[in-house]
């Protein structure tokens, strides 16, 4: 009788337990897409380079295609989808809305969920921080311009409601 392959992995996405089987070899990015239906998480280059299918991994924005899902046991994983609560969009997801961070939306996950982990660690950024802190993620749609403006938005609003 062969062995299987498969290994179980514990994960916690959008706060929901998940006890799945999936072999060593699959990324963060498919387990989420293909076994969790969480399509949210884009596949763009698949090499860690567009940011597209980046998510919080324990608070850290973690490229999901570069990752294997068996390396995220146990931890707490938060996709775009999870962003929302009761129907309401949060206040990254308003600005980017309301500020025109977005065109095509197909950068767009990875771009609320980098803005999530940067704005977490520079909660009052300068122009320059955002621009920094969101340079590792490609968008051939917007100019960067609406981008760099709904992440400052974000960061008005979360110091706002303060």
């Amino acid at each position: 009788m062969a062995m299987s392959s498969k290994q179980i992995v514990e994960l916690n996405v959008n706060g929901i337990p998940h006890q799945l089987l999936v072999e060593p070899r699959k990324t963060l990015a498919d387990v989420l897409r293909d076994d969790l239906g969480l399509t949210g998480t884009k596949l763009g280059c698949e090499h860690g380079v567009c940011g597209a299918c980046t998510v919080l991994v324990d608070g850290r924005a973690i490229r999901a295609c570069l990752m294997f899902a068996v390396q995220a046991q146990g931890s707490e994983i938060t996709t775009v989808e999870g962003l929302a609560s009761d129907g309401e969009l949060d206040h990254v997801q308003k600005a980017f809305a309301e500020n025109h961070g977005l065109q095509c939306g197909y950068c767009t996950p990875g771009m609320l969920m980098t803005a999530h982990a940067f704005l977490a660690e520079n909660p009052e950024p300068t122009r320059e921080q955002i621009c920094e802190g969101m340079n590792g993620n490609l968008c051939r749609c917007t100019g960067y311009q609406n981008i760099i403006k709904s992440t400052a938005a974000a960061a008005a609003a979360a110091k706002a409601a303060k």
